[in-house]
């Protein structure tokens, strides 16, 4: 029987992978805090966007996700925040000015002043995941079709531990690729230039989680 699930948990794993790997409102958030604010910031982020996946695993699992799909209206409210929370970052970073030290730049991390703390870095990242209408899609649809109405419990928990605890590793791995000094020091040398890029990508994100449908 532990084969079963064993295969359940294979097949979720390959899913995921490319599902977490491909472009979307996580990375762009995560590569703009790694940027911005360098490691420590996008390493929270990182963590923040894995927990949140526990969220999509335990509605999806108990079948609460399934009134989200169905309901055109509760499904429309989650795009619209969503939306609505994208775009908000996007226009805060639309109005990023030339301020960036020069001597931070070449320090790998910027001031502790400019620094977010740590709380509102996992707040981010967790906030982003939890409104992405395109996870609560992915969760809905895979546990639909791979989880089996009688997985215990404990495999559950298996599962929805893998998925988080996986989901933290990707997005740490970028932001430790995108903090490292000569990558960031190479975009942060274009400053505000790179905050206001990111901004418009973030809004379009936005247009498009918000015209997106079920």
């Amino acid at each position: 029987m532990d084969s079963l699930f064993i295969s359940q948990l294979l097949v979720l794993a390959a899913a995921h992978f490319l599902a977490v790997a491909s472009p979307g409102p996580d990375l762009a958030v995560v590569v703009k805090q790694s940027i911005k604010f360098g490691k420590r910031n996008a390493l929270y982020t990182s963590v923040g966007i894995g927990s949140a996946i526990l969220v999509h695993v335990a509605y999806s699992a108990f079948g609460i996700g399934l009134l989200i799909k169905q309901s055109p209206l509760l499904f429309d409210l989650l795009k619209y925040l969503c939306a609505a929370y994208l775009a908000y970052i996007g226009f805060n970073a639309l109005k990023s000015q030339p301020n960036v030290n020069p001597d931070a730049i070449e320090g790998g991390e910027v001031s502790l002043g400019e620094q977010e703390v740590a709380s509102k870095s996992f707040r981010l990242g967790f906030v982003t995941n939890v409104l992405n209408p395109k996870a609560t899609l992915f969760f809905l649809s895979i546990f639909s079709v791979v989880v089996s109405s009688q997985t215990p419990a404990l495999w559950l928990g298996i599962y929805a531990l893998y998925l988080s605890l996986a989901t933290m590793m990707w997005f740490c791995f970028v932001s430790l690729v995108f903090s490292k000094d000569n990558i960031r020091n190479k975009f942060l040398s274009f400053g505000h230039y790179f905050d206001r890029a990111m901004g418009g990508i973030l809004i379009l994100l936005a247009i498009k989680v918000a015209f997106s449908q079920v």
